[in-house]
């Protein structure tokens, strides 16, 4: 079973079987909507945390997708690319999207754990 680690932002960081994957969180997935389009970044790209490396469009809005941490793209999920409603479906199993290689671990620390994300108020109050 996979864990997750989520910033303010609603995107995760997951850690099953020693590879991390990065995603948005079942919340953000809700609030956009049916999700039209993703944009996803080339392999080998590294982004610092805080940096968008992603997009979503939906019904509602066009949104950014920012980094957790600083992290090097090991994959894309390709599969997500083709079909943008996995997101929609799955957004914690089959609709992450990336492999990522962490390049600055004691950022994870910052994190929120599943259990504080489930419980946080995200209305931004």
């Amino acid at each position: 079973m996979a864990e997750y680690l989520y910033n303010k932002t609603h995107e995760y960081l997951a850690r099953k079987d020693g590879e991390y994957t990065v995603g948005i969180s079942e919340f953000a997935v809700q609030e956009l909507g049916d999700i039209t389009f993703v944009e996803l970044p080339a392999a080998g790209s590294e982004f610092r945390r805080g940096e968008p490396f992603a997009t979503v469009e939906s019904v509602k809005a066009v949104s950014e997708v920012y980094a957790p941490v600083d992290m090097a793209i090991v994959s894309v999920n390709e599969e997500l690319a083709e079909h943008p409603e996995l997101l929609n479906e799955d957004p914690l199993g089959n609709g992450y999207f990336a492999v990522v290689r962490v390049m600055d671990q004691s950022q994870i620390s910052d994190l929120i754990s599943d259990e504080d994300y489930k419980a946080m108020d995200k209305s931004g109050n």
